[in-house]
This record gives C-alpha cells, sequence and structure tokens, in this order.
C-alpha cells in the first residue's frame, strides 16, 4: 500500500465497543454505560484512528475524515474499503482525493485578495495564498466551529485533511479549538456517545446500545439517550416527540382560541368575532347560519338571551371537544411539571431540616429518609408527568382503565408524600416522622413501580392501543 498517507504518529489504547441495533420503547438505567471526560474522549477517538490506519496505511488525519463520515463505525469503513478495488476511487467518493506526486507552492496571483505571493493549495488544484487559506480555516474553525473543512474554492467539496491545517495555521488558540472540535465531531456523529445535556457539565455517556434508555449522570441530569429529551417513561420516543410538537403548537393558541372563537351552531366551522355587533353569520357557503353570538341560538326570531342556561355536552364539536381534550392532560401535565420544578426548594427546605433534626436528635443517619423521599418524589412526579402524555394518546379500553386506576392511585401517594414533606414538624415528632416518611416512601415507590411494569407489560405483549385522531 503506498506510504503517501500515512503519518509518523502512534497510538494504542484498550478495548473497543460492541455495536448495537436500533432504538426501541421503555428500557430500565444501563448500570454499563460509561461516562467519559473531554480527555477520555479524546484519547478514545485517537485509539480508534490508530486501528484504522493500522489497516489502511493512510494519514490519521484522512482516517478521521473517513470514521466522521461512517459516524465512527470501523466495519462499516473497513466493509465500504474493501469493496473497492481502488484507493484513489474509494477516496475521491469520501471527498478526499489522493495525491499523484507532491505539489510545490509557486508565484502567481491569489484568486482571494489579487496579491501576487506565493500560492498553495490541495490536491484538488485550488490554489490562494497563505494568509489567505489561514483566514478561511480560521474562521470556519472559531466561527463555524467546524472540524470538516472544505476546500475554499466555492464549488469544490474537498476536505482538508488535519496534517494540512496544521502547517497552514500557527495560532494555538486556533488549533487548541480545532482538537476540541474534532472531539465534539467525534460525539456528535458517534451514534453510541452523547454528550450530557447538564449545565457546564462537560461530560459525554458512551452507552453499549442505543435503545431508549435511562441516562443519569453524577451532575444531576436525568436524560433518555435516544431520543436525548427528559427521561420520560412510559411514554415512547416517538409519542414524546409528538407530544412535543403539538405542544408547541397548541398550548400557544388553545387560550386564544378558546376566548375569541366559537363554533358555528349548524356546520361546526370556527368563526372569529371580528366586529362589536352579535349577529354573526356563518360565511360557509354551503351554511350561511345566522346566529346570536352570546346565546348561540338562530338570529330568526331571536329576542333576548340575558338568561343563564346550561349548554348542552352534545352540542360540542369534534374540534371543540378535541382541544379541550387536549388541555385536560396539559394541564395536568403542566402542574406536575411545575411541582416537579417547585420541589427543588423542598430539597433545600429538607436539608435545613436534616441539620436541625441533626443538631436536636444526632439522628442525622436516620434523617437521611428525609433526602430519600424527596428524591422519590421527584421521580414519581416525572412518571405522573409523563403518564399523562401517555394517557392522552391511549385509546379507551379495559388496559387503559387499569393504567388510569394505577395512574389514580399514584397521583394519591405522590400528594400524600408531597404534604408530608413540606409541612412544618414539631421537635417532639422526629421519630414518628421518620417511620411515616419511610413507609409513604416506600408505597408511592411501590405504585410507581406497579404503573411502570403494566406499561412495560403493554409494550411487550402489544396491547396498547393509541389514537392517531390525538396527533392531529
Amino acid at each position: 500500500m503506498d506510504s503517501d498517507y500515512s503519518g509518523d504518529e502512534e497510538y494504542v489504547e484498550e478495548n473497543d465497543e460492541d455495536l448495537s441495533d436500533e432504538d426501541q420503547v421503555v428500557a430500565m438505567k444501563v448500570e454499563d454505560n460509561k461516562f467519559m471526560t473531554h480527555g477520555e474522549l479524546e484519547i478514545e477517538m485517537k485509539k480508534t484512528i490508530a486501528e484504522v490506519q493500522a489497516v489502511l496505511q493512510i494519514k490519521k488525519g484522512i482516517c478521521r475524515i473517513l470514521l466522521h463520515k461512517f459516524k465512527w463505525n470501523k466495519e462499516a469503513l473497513f466493509d465500504k474499503f474493501y469493496d473497492c478495488l481502488d484507493m484513489t476511487e474509494f477516496l475521491k467518493g469520501c471527498q478526499i482525493i489522493r495525491k499523484s506526486e507532491d505539489e510545490e507552492s509557486h508565484k502567481g496571483e491569489c484568486d482571494i485578495c489579487v496579491d501576487l505571493t506565493d500560492l498553495v493549495g490541495l490536491s484538488c488544484g485550488h490554489l490562494a495564498c497563505s494568509k489567505c487559506w489561514k483566514a478561511y480555516i480560521t474562521e470556519k474553525i472559531v466561527d463555524g466551529r467546524q472540524s470538516e473543512i472544505e476546500c475554499l474554492a466555492s464549488k469544490c467539496d474537498l476536505l482538508i485533511e488535519d496534517e494540512k491545517i496544521k502547517t497552514i495555521l500557527s495560532d494555538s488558540l486556533v488549533l487548541d479549538a480545532y482538537d476540541y472540535h474534532k472531539v465534539n465531531g467525534f460525539v456528535m456523529t458517534n451514534p453510541f456517545i452523547k454528550w450530557c445535556p447538564g449545565k457546564n457539565c462537560g461530560r459525554a455517556v458512551k452507552v453499549f446500545s442505543t435503545d431508549s434508555q435511562l441516562i443519569e449522570c453524577e451532575c444531576g441530569a436525568r436524560f433518555c439517550f435516544c431520543c436525548y429529551e427528559n427521561w420520560h417513561e412510559p411514554v415512547t420516543c416517538e409519542l414524546q416527540k409528538q407530544w412535543v410538537i403539538r405542544c408547541k403548537s397548541d398550548s400557544e393558541t388553545a387560550n386564544w382560541i378558546m376566548a375569541h372563537t366559537k363554533e358555528c351552531p349548524k356546520c361546526h366551522t370556527t368563526i372569529e368575532k371580528n366586529g362589536g355587533c352579535n349577529h354573526m353569520s356563518c360565511q360557509t357557503r354551503s351554511c350561511m347560519h345566522e346566529f346570536c353570538w352570546l346565546c348561540m341560538k338562530p338570529w330568526r326570531g331571536h329576542t333576548a338571551c340575558n338568561s343563564y342556561v346550561d349548554k348542552n355536552e352534545q352540542q360540542r364539536t369534534n374540534s371543540r371537544q378535541s382541544l379541550e381534550r387536549y388541555l385536560f392532560y396539559y394541564n395536568r401535565y403542566r402542574t406536575h411539571e411545575q411541582s416537579l420544578q417547585l420541589e427543588m426548594k423542598l430539597k433545600k427546605k429538607v436539608a435545613i431540616k436534616m441539620d436541625q433534626i441533626a443538631n436536636a436528635t444526632k439522628a442525622y443517619v436516620e434523617g437521611k429518609c428525609l433526602e430519600q423521599a424527596v428524591e422519590v418524589l421527584s421521580q414519581c412526579r416525572q412518571t405522573m408527568m409523563y403518564s399523562y402524555v401517555f394517557a392522552f394518546y391511549l385509546q379507551k379500553d379495559n388496559n387503559s382503565q387499569i393504567f388510569e386506576d394505577n395512574q389514580k392511585d399514584l397521583e394519591a401517594a405522590t400528594e400524600n408524600l408531597s404534604e408530608l414533606l413540606e409541612k412544618d414538624i414539631d421537635e417532639d415528632d422526629y421519630s414518628k416522622l421518620f417511620k411515616l416518611v419511610q413507609d409513604k416512601s416506600r408505597y408511592v415507590d411501590a405504585r410507581r413501580k406497579v404503573l411502570l411494569e403494566h406499561c412495560i407489560e403493554g409494550y411487550d405483549k402489544n396491547f396498547w392501543k393509541f389514537t392517531t385522531a390525538a396527533f392531529r
């Protein structure tokens, strides 16, 4: 194999990951997951590059570009390489042109700045002065945050190898930024590694399965590896995605629609009132019904509507029912979400309470049950949140009734524990409190597990039926 693309650096490290298959629904926490710092990620990246270089015998910078294109799947890269009979064609297909001979700089007019100076270029033949190359690459790294940088020619997609970039740049800060973006590119394109979304965390997690699974970082972040959203059991990633889209589109307009529109009593078309007069005419050509905006009765023969009369539920239209149904589940979802946020204050309150108990009774270890109870409460709040998303899409049947019963029990137990933890405690109640908190914590956690196990059973046995109407 021609050594023109081989580098002179050596790197050796330990084992490689096993590859896994596509994502599924709800999974529990996987203990084999590995959290990695930026430095550890760089070591992992260089290890993989060294393994590919040992086989292909080309420069490490080119190996990194190839791995980036194949999402750091060595096996897929090797399969493609062995299927291709010509190395040059293989590299061309990956936006890398193999040089047939060394290029020498020569004087000429730079197409960018039009200075008459020494010109340098890539194997594609596009030339520019060193100053323009440096400015172009620096801008891509600093402002564009790129690690895969194409030739500066407008219609050339040749990727610049790492070794070439290091000969052009001299600013150590820019080179450090380039190294940082290479590691970030390693994470962003590798399906088995993701950054922790925790604030200022800086760690990434490497998994051995890309299934939906709970990732818990030591920074406190809890998220789904598959969709990168907050951990959302018992909801699938697909349902969660649909819910987020629906919330963005519906929640912003729902209150306005309810306040400013009504539906024609005859054809059920939504109508906006754009004037002061309460004499309304439906603009649908096939309808043209005239009615009173206040009482919704026909305008012909209308006299007064100043007396309150209960509305008949059967007169509600499908579209308004759909909106009201959405708001029913959304309001409960938001209520538990807000309670979860407010219970961050409860953690501080409990910490103060634990110190008070420790000072008064020296029973700090026993007081830890309060801290554990807050953690259980937070998990139950989060489960309750997403249980309403699950219920929103769930079709009514016997299994949905069991789910709602479990949901009702969990909600009641959650509120009981929350109330207990938030109330003031008398000094004489410590021993009784510990026992009560432990009992309620165990019970609410048990109810949470019952609900989740029933949901998992439904996924496994395929007895959940989700309504497509809820997606609209």
